[in-house]
């Protein structure tokens, strides 16, 4: 580490002791909700990471409570600075830009709010793909920022399952997937995927979708790997689309579950505000009307919504939303421009031009 300031050395090494400690959790045998425990831990690795970058390109990953350059101070907790939350890093961070591994790091520090004082284990197989993309994305951005002398895959290995994934083992993860108990998470996590684009979804940045099929060996240097990841490359389409077939041929066909978890537009404002105080109820009103999610109140026909974000239940004789639009929201007002221009919706005229959002495309 030489040539790092002191400060940047310390967080850096937080950094790299918090992942190991978080994968060594993980794959340790018999530990109950293991996703839990690696996403605290993990968060702790990255916004410590974040801090190590900032404090080595010499900014100071603080607070302000008041006044600019010399005359800056800055809010303090026990006397020390207070340093930025993962939320603040990843703004200061990718400022405007929102690539895939900013949404996973995005949707596992949600989830971690809503799962952190809760026991669901059986979650554990539906969040591996993006437990596995934010520990990689880690590492990448860990040898990118300090060099491949801090790499930790040495270190790291695939974690080794018993079951060899029979179909009983498969069957049995689905029955406890699917109790009651963990129901309102993974409607959660279904939404929140329906939320995304279709090139977030697919980018191993935000998920590592993993398929373990025996390899065979037909020769020598072939048998040295016992195992062997295959990234994708969209370069690289012949290959791509001769996976795509293996895949296809053994994957079981899925059944979509309907959600009964609708949110009211007083729980809509508050999921928003979690992540964009500014926002309200007002602004939820104007939201709905410039993205035409659903028809104008007294409407002829109010069945008329946008179901992937809003449907109408006609014996209670109102709207409910889903978490799909809550996250719909969050991306698309994260930006002042666009806010304001929802904001004022009203002002502009009811006759302006609605933003069309289908599934799979996104405004803006």
């Amino acid at each position: 580490m030489a040539g790092l300031p002191r400060r940047s050395k310390d967080h850096l090494t937080q950094a790299t002791a918090a992942c190991q400690a978080a994968v060594a959790n993980y794959n340790r045998p018999g530990v109950a909700f293991r996703t839990r425990t690696f996403t605290v831990l993990m968060t702790i690795a990255w916004t410590s990471l974040f801090h190590a970058i900032f404090y080595r390109r010499g900014r100071k990953p603080w607070y302000v409570r008041s006044g600019t350059g010399r005359g800056t101070r800055y809010e303090k907790v026990d006397g020390d600075p207070k340093h930025w939350d993962l939320n603040e890093c990843l703004r200061q961070f990718f400022r405007e830009n929102h690539p895939a591994e900013r949404e996973n790091l995005e949707f596992m520090s949600v989830l971690r709010n809503k799962i952190e004082h809760r026991y669901h284990p059986e979650l554990d197989p539906a969040l591996y793909g993006e437990c596995q993309a934010l520990l990689m994305n880690f590492e990448e951005l860990l040898v990118s920022e300090f060099g491949q002398a801090h790499a930790l895959a040495d270190g790291l290995d695939l974690a080794l399952q018993f079951s060899a994934f029979r179909p009983e083992s498969q069957q049995e993860a689905i029955r406890r997937l699917g109790s009651s108990a963990a129901e309102d998470l993974l409607d959660f996590i279904r939404s929140y995927r329906a939320g995304l684009p279709a090139e977030t979804l697919e980018s191993p940045s935000f998920a590592v979708r993993v398929l373990l099929l025996p390899k065979l060996a037909n020769r020598a240097s072939a048998a040295d790997l016992a195992v062997e990841f295959v990234p994708y490359d969209k370069n690289r389409p012949e290959e791509m689309e001769a996976l795509k077939k293996v895949t296809a041929l053994i994957r079981e066909r899925t059944v979509p579950v309907a959600s009964e978890g609708l949110l009211t537009p007083t729980k809509v404002v508050q999921r928003v505000q979690q992540r964009l105080p500014a926002f309200n109820m007002h602004v939820h009103t104007q939201a709905w009307k410039a993205y035409a999610v659903r028809p104008p109140t007294r409407s002829g026909n109010p069945a008329h919504t946008r179901p992937e974000f809003c449907l109408y239940d006609a014996l209670a004789k109102g709207y409910g939303y889903t978490e799909a639009w809550v996250n719909f929201l969050v991306r698309q007002l994260r930006e002042e421009a666009e806010f304001d221009r929802v904001r004022n919706w009203d002002r502009g005229g009811s006759s302006s031009a609605a933003v069309e959002c289908r599934p799979g495309t996104w405004p803006g």
